[in-house]
This record gives structure tokens, sequence and C-alpha cells, in this order.
């Protein structure tokens, strides 16, 4: 104590212990100055000495019985205070600095602390929530107790609005993002379980789980592949009935703009289609030229010239009215196509030659032969071949306003949300999934989707790949000593 200033030391929900000065005003004490957080001993002797130093050139009665000080040692050199410190303990508080940064950059730096800390991890060490909590410690000297964690997540869907308009806004502000045009696509993710709940249920998987509950995952992207909503389906779901839904409520967000909707062969249906006119939206989808008629694939046969780029607008409209067919024949599809063609061809033949019907095969069909159930589909071998090299895309915007050419560009750029998809199962590792209830899975994505805006801001204003930066940041790290602070690379 130095005259009316008292050092007190407090301890914190965390484990630290808080040291600070207060003043002493008759019965009343009033809050002066915190010094500081210790967690270790060496780091309390430390603030005291601090504290009480503060506490002496501040005081107003000054201590009578104050020794001379004695004078200061000559400094050590860097080399004789490192050889003569202990380390304390290791930290990447710089990453997590860059991280928060960015997410306040995404305009997500009003969401509590804990759902920016969950999101970064997501990027620099993906675990599960438990183990997440334990790397926030070890890494960042952050802590968070496992209820504060399983009664907050949940209540990250209240935020929904919000993540989603500031991911909207900063694709406007940051990236210049007009909407006019829209990716959206479709994956699934499976569960580390084989039991079904009412949420997660088995259905098409593209993770190759068929066996395992799942759900769908429903992702627009802007044409530079930032991330700006998605939606979390049941997973039986067909893909084709989600666009519909989650390009309603991007709508409300984005407000009058009517964006450009740009969507895979899985999304081609004539609901779809016609929901899409009718609300006014302008498409362009894959097209499933094997399923079309048969005398459409004749009339691109006769009309599609078989040279590299040659390209072909036709009439769709018997389908959808205003929809137009751009066809597309492409030397290297070609190779590709003949190549599995052909090896599609070979194994109905050999399995036909082994009279082996329980095995499938793409050429081979049931015969009305009593003697032979089994024969060579000629009629699909003639239809395969007439669309070799041959890629299709449906779309209602007419040549005066979209030329053929941009509109296969256009589809092309989808690409950046497959790698959306692709950074979420392999960089986030959003898969597989732990929880049991919807809330909690919603809130698990919700998460991921945080951290893909956050990687994919990253991506775009670096121009690096998010491994690459992870692992720039984690070289950089701070090494603590009672005499010793210091960040090295």
């Amino acid at each position: 104590m130095r005259g009316d200033l008292t050092i007190r030391t407090v301890r914190t929900k965390s484990g630290a212990t808080a040291v600070q000065v207060v003043q002493n005003k008759g019965k009343q004490r009033s809050f002066l100055k915190h010094i500081g957080s210790a967690h270790t001993e060496q780091e309390l002797e430390l603030l005291m000495a601090e504290a009480r130093q503060y506490a002496e050139t501040h005081c107003r009665q000054p201590n009578l019985f104050a020794e001379t000080p004695a004078p200061p040692p000559p400094p050590l050199s860097f080399q004789d205070a490192f050889a003569r410190s202990t380390l304390v303990g290791v930290t990447h508080q710089f990453a997590r600095r860059v991280l928060l940064a960015c997410a306040r950059k995404c305009g997500l730096g009003n969401l509590p602390e804990l759902y920016l800390d969950l999101a970064l991890m997501r990027i620099i060490e993906p675990a599960s929530k438990l183990m997440t909590l334990e790397l926030l410690e070890s890494h960042f000297n952050v802590q968070y107790s496992r209820r504060t964690l399983h009664r907050m997540l949940p209540k990250l869907l209240e935020h929904q609005a919000a993540i989603e308009s500031a991911a909207i806004q900063t694709a406007r502000d940051d990236m210049q993002e007009k909407f006019s045009l829209v990716l959206y696509d479709v994956t699934t993710l499976y569960f580390e379980s084989f039991k079904e709940y009412n949420f997660q249920k088995p259905g098409f998987s593209k993770d190759n789980k068929p066996m395992q509950p799942q759900i769908v995952i429903g992702l627009i992207t802007t044409r530079s592949g930032f991330p700006v909503m998605h939606e979390v389906f049941e997973g039986n779901t067909f893909e084709g009935h989600t666009m519909l839904a989650i390009l309603k409520r991007f709508q409300e967000r984005v407000g009058k703009t009517k964006p450009v909707i740009i969507a895979d062969a899985a999304m081609l249906s004539k609901t779809n289609m016609q929901e899409l006119e009718k609300e006014g939206y302008c498409y362009i989808v894959g097209a499933r030229l094997a399923n079309t008629a048969a005398g459409f694939i004749d009339q691109i046969d006769r009309k599609l010239p078989r040279t590299d780029k040659a390209v072909r607008r036709f009439d769709y409209g018997h389908a959808v009215e205003n929809a137009a067919m751009i066809c597309e024949f492409s030397d290297a599809r070609y190779k590709k196509d003949k190549r599995e063609f052909d090896k599609q061809v070979k194994r109905a033949l050999v399995l036909l030659e082994k009279n082996e019907p329980g095995r499938r095969a793409k050429f081979v069909k049931k015969s009305k032969e009593k003697d032979k159930p089994f024969m060579f589909d000629t009629a699909l071998q003639a239809k395969t071949e007439k669309l070799l090299g041959v890629k299709g895309f449906v779309t209602n915007i007419p040549e005066e306003t979209m030329s053929s050419a941009d509109v296969i560009s256009y589809y092309r750029d989808l690409w950046h949300v497959e790698q959306a998809f692709r950074m979420s199962k392999s960089d986030l590792q959003a898969r597989p999934i732990f929880h049991r209830t919807q809330d909690s899975i919603r809130g698990h994505m919700f998460i991921c989707f945080m951290g893909l805006m956050m990687g994919k801001y990253l991506e775009i204003n670096t121009r690096r790949s998010l491994r690459q930066l992870r692992k720039e940041l984690l070289n950089l790290y701070g090494i603590y000593s009672p005499k010793l602070c210091f960040v090295k690379e």
C-alpha cells in the first residue's frame, strides 16, 4: 500500500489473477487502474512489481520510509536475457488477431466473440466442438466452458439475418458486387452414425456414404466464389427442390435486384424453370442431353458442326416457354466421352458373352427371347454416339441480350461454388458432423459458413490459398517468459 492507494488481486472467471490499483476515500474504494491478468506465478510477480511502481508514482502521500533506490543494473544483451529466462508459454495470438480483424471486415464484428472464435478455429485447426475449446485455450489462452458452448451454439440461429446481410454487404462494398449474376449448387454432408433422426436421413450421397444419414446444403455465391447465403435441408431432399426456397430468401435480403441464376444440370426441371420464369428470373442451367427426346437429339446431330468450340442455339420451347438450348462441341470433351463410351460398350459385350445378367451395364437391356434374357442396346448406343463431345445449356435469356458464348462462359463460373464446397469439406472440415438436434446442426453449419466467408475473403484479397495463409499465420508465434515477451517468426 502507498498512501491512499492499495494494490489488490482478484480471481477472474477464466481462472486468471487480475492485479488492480484502487484508491481509498474514507469508507469508499474507487477503481483506479487495471494492471493486467496473470496466469502463472511469474506473470503475477511482474504485474505486482508494475503495480507497486504505479502506486509509488501516483500516491499523494509519499512513503516516509522509502529507501534510496539502488542504481539499476546494466542492461543485459538479448542473448544473456534469453539464456537466463524461463519459458512460460507459446501462443498464436497474432493469428487470432488477424482473423478477428478479417471477421470485422466481413461485418461479423458485432457477434459474440465465442462464435467468432469457433469460426476462426475452422481455419486454424478444425476439430470437434469440445476439442476446439481445448485448442482455443492452448493456442490463444482463451477459455470457454462446455456449458456455455452447448447453450450458445443453437442461439446462433438468432443471428441468421445479421450474418447473411453482412455477407451481402461485404460483397457489395469490398468486391463491388452488383448481384446481376449468382451461382447456386448443392452438396451433402454425412454423419458419423447409422441412426436416422427427424432431420438427418439417408439419401443420394455425394460423399459416397449412402447408408449413413446426411443433410443437404444449398449455397449461393458471387461470381468470384464469395458465399452470401446457405440453407440446410433434410437428407432425403431432392436437390432440384432446394433452389426456389433459398432464392426467395436471398431476394428478400438483396432487394429489388433480380440476378441471373446459374446452376448445374440437377436443377433442370420443368417445374423449376417455370417457377423462375414466373418470378421474373433469368437462368442458365446445365442440360441433361441424354434425357431429351430422340427427335431433338437428331436435330442436334444434324445442325451442330463437329469442329472444336462450334456452338448452335436451338428452340427449347416445347419443354418450357421462352427457353433455348445452346449446344457446344469440344474436341477435348469428345476424346474424354469417346474413351468412356468405348469402355462401356466393351464391358457390356463382355458381360453378355459371359451371360452375367445380374451385373449392371449401360448398353445391356432385357430381351423378350426366353433363351436369351438380355441383349445389347443398339438404339442407346446410336443415341449416345450422337452426343459424344456435346455439352448443353438451357437459358431463357434472348440472344440479343446475351450471346451464346457469354452464356457458356458464365456457366463455367460454377467451378467457384464447387471450390467453395471443397474448401468447406477439406480445409474447414465441415464433415463429419457429430451433432444430433436440428438447431445444433444448423448452428454448426453457420459456424462453417462464417469460416468460409473469412477464408474466401482472405483468398480473394490476397490471391493466395487458405492453406498457404494458415501456414504463414501459424509460423508467427509469441514466446512469454518473466524477462522476455516477443514475437518470433
